[in-house]
């Protein structure tokens, strides 16, 4: 079993994340599974955290102007 691609939308590897977990939890998985398992949770983990710090820091460039419009600013200004 290889591991599987963390590319994707958000919603889709923790999906997969989840299914990992449940699948672990479980404890019938024999060891390499589980292994193989396990490294690809770390791997989609890894993807979910930077895909959320990528859109915190596209919400932080986020400003309101006078027309109550939201514009995307430049955070070196």
């Amino acid at each position: 079993m290889t591991a599987k691609k963390t590319e994707g939308t958000f919603e889709d590897s923790l999906h997969r994340l989840e299914e990992i977990v449940q699948r672990l939890e479980q404890g019938d998985v024999p060891l390499e599974q589980a292994m193989q398992l396990y490294e690809e949770g770390v791997a989609l983990s890894r993807a979910c955290a930077a895909k959320l710090k990528a859109a915190e820091l596209t919400l932080r460039k986020l400003s309101k102007d006078a027309g109550g419009t939201f514009t995307l600013t430049d955070e070196n200004a």
